[in-house]
């Protein structure tokens, strides 16, 4: 039994590469010596591998077999004394490492090593849902990277990535790819209730961000939720790209919902993409002069101008040129959207 305890120990501490060159080489091995041992029923090493393949898996199709004794004794020692015990170890140690990938995925201790994805950092899991399937959405190709210092991952979906660590760190940000990602989204903190303590948390991890965009000379653009609007001269001198007032927001729609009877729809109708007419980003055409150009064609294919990002007074500016790389936004249907960017 002592010996059966240690042969098996080493069998289990083998590791997935071995165990894939072992089977390699027995599946070769066995077919070389069956090609010599009988040439006649094997005439090809095609066919001797085939007809390893076939036994080591315990498929057996009986299309080709061996004819001799010495054959079908050397078959029958492959199969249960080394055919068996190599691919159950091969297959055991597939399994093993799809397990440990699945357990470190889900922990979030793996690096992210795609392009041009999102990252989105600090959100609670109740709003985490909705963003994500805002995004994933609107975007069908790019992938999701979710960053929180939480143990496991707090959605489980096939284009969402998890990275567990401080997101304050660099070398945690580093695991989320931040020098290849679209954009990055810095929610603020819901569990802390003092709104100084919560942006001056999320200040940290935008300037952390800055730092090594300034450090990798990357343009990484950034999206900070802040809570008190005293905060954003802070986050302005942090380079931050656009900043979202949590509470400030949520209080003037309420506003607006109060006076302007049934505007809340149309707000919710705009942040949404499931359904009518939404908000999307176009590039400016060649043949577009003035902002009046523009406005017109797309308005005879179905879809109003309202910005050019930066204002919402395109109507009072309708002589003035377009620059060339200036990003337009339009109120359409995805139907018109997808005509437009054709």
């Amino acid at each position: 039994m002592g010996i059966l305890h240690r042969m098996l120990s080493k069998l289990i501490k083998i590791s997935l590469w071995h165990a894939a060159m072992i089977a390699i080489i027995l599946m070769f091995l066995s077919s070389f010596l069956m090609l010599k041992i009988e040439s006649e029923t094997f005439p090809r090493f095609i066919d001797a591998l085939w007809w390893t393949m076939t036994t080591l898996v315990t498929v057996g199709y009986g299309d080709i077999y061996p004819k001799t004794n010495f054959g079908k004794i050397f078959t029958m020692a492959l199969v249960y004394t080394f055919g068996i015990g190599a691919m159950g170890i091969l297959v055991g140690k597939l399994f093993e490492g799809l397990t440990i990938f699945r357990r470190l995925k889900e922990e979030g201790k793996l690096n992210y090593e795609g392009k041009q994805h999102y990252i989105l950092i600090g959100s609670s899991k109740d709003k985490l849902g909705s963003i994500l399937e805002e995004i994933l959405l609107n975007d069908k190709k790019s992938d999701v990277v979710v960053v929180d210092d939480g143990s496991r991952s707090p959605i489980e979906h096939e284009r969402v990535h998890y990275v567990s660590g401080n997101p304050a760190a660099e070398n945690v940000l580093m695991k989320a790819n931040i020098l290849e990602a679209k954009s990055v989204a810095i929610f603020s903190d819901e569990w802390n209730e003092q709104a100084e303590y919560s942006d001056g948390k999320t200040l940290l991890i935008a300037s952390r961000v800055e730092q090594l965009a300034k450090k990798y000379k990357k343009d990484i653009y950034t999206v900070v939720e802040v809570k008190k609007e005293m905060h954003l001269a802070l986050f302005e001198h942090a380079n931050v790209d656009e900043f979202i007032l949590s509470s400030d927001s949520l209080s003037r729609l309420m506003a607006q919902a109060t006076i302007h009877h049934g505007s809340s729809q149309l707000f919710e109708q705009l942040m949404s993409k499931r359904e009518g007419e939404n908000l999307y980003e176009i590039r400016k055409k060649t043949h577009w002069i003035t902002y009046r150009d523009a406005a017109t064609e797309l308005f005879e294919q179905g879809a109003t101008l309202i910005s050019d990002g930066t204002s919402l007074d395109i109507a009072r500016r309708s002589n003035e040129r377009i620059s060339s790389d200036v990003k337009l936004f339009v109120i359409c249907d995805e139907k018109t959207y997808e005509k437009i960017i054709r």
